[in-house]
Formats: C-alpha cells, sequence, structure tokens
C-alpha cells in the first residue's frame, strides 16, 4: 500500500520561510487503523492547547478526548456526518473541541470561540511537531454530541479534530481519495492582508 507522502508532496510552498511543523501540516483523512499516540504524547499535544492565549486569560476551551475503540469514540463517530464517518473511525484519537460561552454567572463569553480556535491552532501544530496528523471537521451533528455526553447548556460543540497517524490513501473510498492527493493551493497573500505592504 501507498502512503499519501509517495504519492504526491504535501509540503506547503510558502511565499515566506515558516516553520517546519507548519510547512509540513496538512489534513489527510487516511490515518493507519493501527497506530496508537502514546499518552505522554498526548499530553504534550494538549499540553501546547493548554498555553494558546484567551481573552482575559479565562481558557473557554475544553475537550473531549476519545481514543479508537473506547465508548466515547463510538459517540464521537455516530455524532459524525457524511463521509466523515467513512474516513474518522481510522483516527487514533477523536476530540470534541468545545467552547464555555457563558461564564459561571450566566454572562456571555463573546471571545470563547476565537479562544478555542487559538488552542485548537496550538494543538494541531504540536501534533504536527510531534509526527501526528490531525484534520479539522465541521460535519457533524452538534447536539447529539451534545446529548451524548450530557454536556452543560455553558458549553457549545464547535468542532471535532481527528489525530493519529498517516496511513494509506488506498484505504479510502475513491472520492476521498482523489481529495486525499490533490494539489494542496491557498489563495495569495495579497488578497488575504487588506492592509498592508
Amino acid at each position: 500500500m501507498t502512503l499519501v507522502t509517495e504519492l504526491t508532496d504535501r509540503t506547503a510552498d510558502t511565499e515566506a520561510p515558516l516553520i517546519s511543523a507548519l510547512v509540513e501540516r496538512w489534513s489527510p483523512r487516511a490515518y493507519d487503523p493501527t497506530a496508537v499516540v502514546p499518552t505522554e504524547t498526548l499530553r504534550t499535544v494538549f499540553e501546547a492547547a493548554r498555553w494558546a492565549p484567551s481573552a482575559n486569560n479565562v481558557q473557554p476551551w475544553r475537550f473531549i478526548v476519545a481514543r479508537r475503540g473506547t465508548d466515547a469514540f463510538a459517540k464521537i463517530h455516530d455524532g459524525l456526518l457524511g463521509f466523515n464517518q467513512a474516513w474518522a473511525d481510522s483516527a487514533a484519537v477523536l476530540v470534541v473541541n468545545l467552547a464555555e460561552t457563558v461564564d459561571p454567572e450566566g454572562r456571555p463569553r463573546p471571545w470563547a470561540r476565537y479562544d478555542l480556535g487559538q488552542a485548537v491552532a496550538h494543538l494541531t501544530v504540536q501534533a504536527q511537531h510531534e509526527g501526528l496528523h490531525t484534520h479539522q471537521m465541521g460535519g457533524f451533528d452538534a447536539q447529539r454530541l451534545h446529548d451524548a455526553f450530557e454536556l452543560d447548556d455553558s458549553l457549545e460543540v464547535v468542532s471535532v479534530t481527528a489525530i493519529g497517524v498517516l496511513g494509506h490513501v488506498e484505504s479510502l473510498p475513491d472520492g476521498l481519495r482523489e481529495r486525499e492527493v490533490a494539489p494542496r493551493v491557498r489563495k495569495p497573500l495579497d488578497e488575504l492582508v487588506i492592509v498592508g505592504e
């Protein structure tokens, strides 16, 4: 079987030099279904998330972390939609990313989703540095996940992350296999920076 990286170069073609964890980071769907992420490595990945910046340092992120083969993993997998269910079961870990959108006094935390995004970005870069790959998902049933884990109403399900070791492209269905090896593209920097030099 062929690893995705053997079929195509997944290194980002950047307009400026970046650290290797960013240049090499991409979002695969083909994961090794036998790989296990060591506990200490997983702790390191979430330690990176812990040290992300947040408004007023309230750290409004929470995570449900589930290893393949556990009941929690099955609950998360059951809450995924569409083709995400076709590949995510081979990831070593599934993570539900939660934003605490209301403080203990019931006041809204307007920056909670933004802060969670920063924490997940830190997690993603650290995972890449540790030799792992991640894939962020928006295709899920938030209410189903909320109910499955009996979450407090202050917590909002924002995204789901797959974490694992790169697998073989042949393990994917045809449509996903094509997406897995398609060229990586980004808009030019000049289109993204509205004001600047």
